[in-house]
């Protein structure tokens, strides 16, 4: 799995959770995390979550780390949700190092019983693709500034919780290649 971080500064508006977005960004054609920093205000067109869109939410914030995961093996549902359930489980872990209190409940994360990220997974006939994001200053919802999480230590965050995604991703692909069926003796 490749891990990139973006240095610089980009807005996710929704369209990233297409297929193939890592391919056109940075000719990544393999599965991918991608990590950065940026603003978050998806568009109508763009929303993937039908209950948001038909309860007309708004999903903005000014200031997000972004993470966009795409894998190519399998296009089942049921996988990719199991994976961003990973994913948010790794970003708590990660999280819970530097601030205790820190809830989960489903893909979604909370800290004093606010909202602290979003989060959508879909599939298209090419991919798996999961879209995670992290407040990092927000007036109504949890944030890592309300965490303490400022300077540098938000670009850290960024890396850890990417890197060990990756890392995590590649420790079930060689477990996945030493493992005998129970069939064969």
């Amino acid at each position: 799995m490749e891990c990139i971080i973006l240095d610089e500064i980009k807005d996710y508006d929704g369209s990233q959770i297409s297929s193939l977005w890592a391919y056109n960004l940075a000719d990544v054609q393999a599965d991918s995390i991608i990590a950065f920093r940026g603003a978050c205000d998806v568009k109508t067109e763009h929303m993937i979550d039908l209950e948001d869109k038909k309860q007309g939410d708004i999903i903005f914030s000014t200031d997000m780390l972004h993470f966009i995961i795409e894998h190519f093996d399998s296009t089942d549902l049921r996988l990719v949700y199991a994976r961003q359930r990973l994913f948010t489980a790794i970003v708590r872990e990660v999280l819970s190092s530097r601030f205790p209190g820190i809830d989960r409940m489903g893909d979604d994360l909370f800290i004093n019983n606010r909202k602290l990220t979003v989060s959508i997974a879909s599939t298209s006939a090419v991919s798996q693709k999961i879209h995670f994001g992290i407040n990092v200053v927000h007036d109504h919802y949890g944030s890592l500034d309300e965490m303490g999480i400022r300077g540098d230590e938000i670009a850290t965050v960024l890396h850890e919780i990417a890197k060990a995604y990756s890392a995590e991703i590649s420790d079930i692909e060689k477990d996945l290649r030493k493992s005998r069926p129970l069939d064969v003796i």
